[in-house]
């Protein structure tokens, strides 16, 4: 019988008396873990992906899919989701709408460690521990699958184990192409989890009116992780990033949430940028090539009022060397003292989100590498059939005629092509914000211009408050303009918001050579654009060499939360003018309904800051934070950093 045979005569799928399971409880692990793991009807322990895509279907009938399905107290059997075998990878979609997107507000914190996050005693009126002890009764009673990882950076402190109901496979396999997996046989004898998350399903429906939870249990030399749902982004992927902050957290270090890439100019020239932002905000998108027309010009954008659309020539593309798609290690120890931030992938393959992509043709680069993948892949919320090819632009629909938002594929970074290995010196870090349309009689925060080049100060209090924006297709719904919070990862976070503002205040103090952009996707005033501004922004400010910009070159947006505007730019003789860069010349919009969404961006500014000022605030946080409280100036904002923002004046 073959190693990756996931029948039940396999040796690493029968219980605790097997040589795998019993080399397995001989590491140092956590007695309510051993406990658990002696209890189980039945362990599968995996060593590598094909066992966990053959265990993500094992229950599938022939040439047909597999419901993944608990019992449920009160209710019967309820089916979370279906999950079938395709041509090209795993297919699973789930039954709920609302479980095809994250919920912003799942995170919990099960201990009474120092957090700013809502607590589980708070939240639901009890203390955890009862909760924690009933899901480890649960998973005794459950055929169980393990597998061992890295939470991002392989050490000692990064150890970590997955402990999934084995009909949950498909949700195994996704935390292990995320984070990749370690065969037991590799593991060394003092291997000892640092995390350990542990997947409890029905629990949201016992316990918690149907919402993705997520509870992290911070303990002594352990940071456990009870999820319970089986939607990988809450959990398996940010539930894991939580894991990041918080080891960041200790040994003051930043795990940032960004893209990045590397641009390669048609004259071989490199510059990096990473793309940061809230969920929705761009980061995926900065690693695609612009989308063209079919005459193959790119469509900078279309107005909403007069129908009116602006096409732009570029005759040929920057080539892109992905090296992060969402999250990036910015460990210490990869700084090489050059004033640049230096950074790695946390990931061993990227949550693409490909909403975007609604017809065949639309991004070639994506659809073929997912359409004939050199390994399988794993698909969520597209339409799949047993034996059939699964295809991107195929959405589920959460309604009839309404196709879910956030359709998602899971690419194992290794396959990407021209993907960078290793940690990389960024030039610019540009920050994405989701903005609606403002015209005269609908004014509102959509006034960003193509892009805005701020001063490092006006840069860290937008990544502090970190605008989830407009129409965001990758969480459940949110009214009004909302934050995400410092860094744009706060939702993932489990420690203090000050603590972490002062962790990214000290990192862009430390690298000086940085420069810092703002970019708007979906609209600028009154015109529909998608992503084509950072797109955009990335070949221009590749073929400069940067975002480094002479005093005269550019000069103040009339809003100053926007920073420095360059009115217009040229690219490859192609001139963008100033409508797409100061929108209150726009005709729709105007200067008084720009000033209104002026007001709005401020507004939100002051609310949101706020929370920051105290004691434990840096004295250079507390002072740029008063600053823009009082309606300061750009040259303030460059007054209270001794960084570099604009260059001497060209001649």
């Amino acid at each position: 019988m073959s190693p990756t045979d996931f029948s039940p005569a396999h040796p690493n799928s029968r219980g605790p008396q097997n040589s795998q399971t019993r080399r397995l409880l001989d590491l140092p692990l956590p007695p309510e873990t051993i406990a658990l793991l002696s209890a189980a009807p039945s362990v599968t322990i995996a060593s590598r992906h094909d066992e966990l895509i053959k265990l993500a279907v094992r229950d599938a009938p022939t040439d047909g899919s597999q419901e993944v399905a608990y019992e449920v107290p009160g209710r019967g059997r309820v089916v979370e989701a279906e999950v079938c075998r395709t041509r090209n990878g795993i297919c699973a979609n789930y039954i709920e709408p609302y479980m095809r997107r994250r919920d912003p507000d799942c995170l919990v914190i099960g201990d009474d460690r120092p957090t700013d996050k809502p607590t589980f005693d708070a939240r639901f009126g009890g203390a955890f521990d009862p909760v924690r002890a009933a899901t480890f009764d649960w998973l005794k009673t459950q055929p169980l699958a393990v597998f061992a990882f890295h939470a991002g950076l392989p050490s000692p402190a990064t150890q970590a184990l997955a402990i999934v109901p084995d009909n949950a496979g498909f949700f195994a396999l996704g935390l292990a192409l995320l984070q990749g997996i370690v065969p037991l046989e590799e593991l060394p004898a003092d291997f000892q989890p640092k995390a350990l998350i542990y997947v409890a399903p029905p629990f949201r429906h016992t316990h918690f009116e149907g919402r993705q939870i997520v509870v992290h249990n911070r303990r002594e030399n352990l940071h456990e992780l009870f999820s319970y749902n089986l939607y990988p982004g809450p959990s398996a992927k940010k539930g894991v990033y939580g894991v990041l902050l918080n080891i960041g957290e200790e040994e003051r270090w930043v795990t940032m949430h960004c893209a990045t890439v590397q641009v390669v100019t048609p004259y071989e020239n490199k510059v990096v940028i990473s793309h940061e932002g809230a969920s929705g905000g761009g980061k995926s998108e900065m690693l695609e090539y612009a989308h063209r027309q079919p005459d193959g010009t790119l469509l900078l954008g279309r107005n909403l009022e007069t129908g009116e659309t602006r096409k732009f020539t570029l005759p040929k593309g920057c080539d892109l060397r992905p090296v992060t798609d969402d999250m990036a290690l910015c460990h210490p120890s990869l700084e090489k003292g050059n004033g640049k931030l230096s950074l790695m992938d946390a990931e061993d393959a990227w949550f693409v989100r490909c909403n975007h992509i609604d017809r065949y043709g639309t991004d070639p680069h994506i659809e073929a590498l997912t359409v004939h993948p050199p390994q399988p892949l794993l698909f969520l919320n597209i339409h799949g059939r047993p034996g059939a090819t699964t295809l991107l632009w195929e959405h589920i629909e959460d309604a009839p005629g309404e196709p879910c938002p956030n359709p998602r594929v899971i690419i194992p970074r290794k396959i990407i092509p021209q993907v960078v290995q290793g940690a990389v010196d960024v030039d610019v870090r540009s920050m994405g914000v989701r903005t609606p349309p403002c015209t005269t009689e609908r004014p509102s925060y959509g006034i960003i211009g193509l892009f805005h080049l701020l001063p490092p100060a006006l840069a860290w209090l937008w990544r502090l408050v970190a605008p989830r924006g407009h129409a965001n297709p990758s969480i459940v719904e949110t009214e009004g303009m909302t934050s995400e919070g410092v860094g744009s990862y706060w939702p993932f976070a489990t420690g203090r918001m000050v603590d972490h503002a002062n962790l990214l205040l000290n990192q862009i103090i430390d690298t000086p050579e940085v420069r810092y952009v703002l970019i708007p996707n979906q609209h600028i005033g009154a015109w529909e654009v998608g992503f084509m501004p950072q797109w955009i922004t990335r070949e221009y400010l590749a073929r400069r060499g940067g975002a480094r910009f002479a005093a005269n070159r550019m000069r103040p947006s009339r809003c100053t939360l926007l920073g420095y505007t360059p009115g217009t730019i040229m690219v490859e003789g192609s001139t963008l003018g100033n409508w797409f860069f100061e929108v209150e010349h726009q005709p729709e919009v105007g200067p008084a309904a720009y000033d209104e969404g002026a007001a709005i961006l401020t507004e939100f500014f002051h609310r949101e800051l706020k929370a920051f000022l105290g004691p434990d605030l840096l004295p250079a946080g507390q002072r740029i934070i008063e600053c823009c409280l009082a309606g300061g100036s750009l040259q303030d904002y460059q007054g209270l950093l001794d960084l570099p923002c604009l260059e001497p004046d060209e001649g």
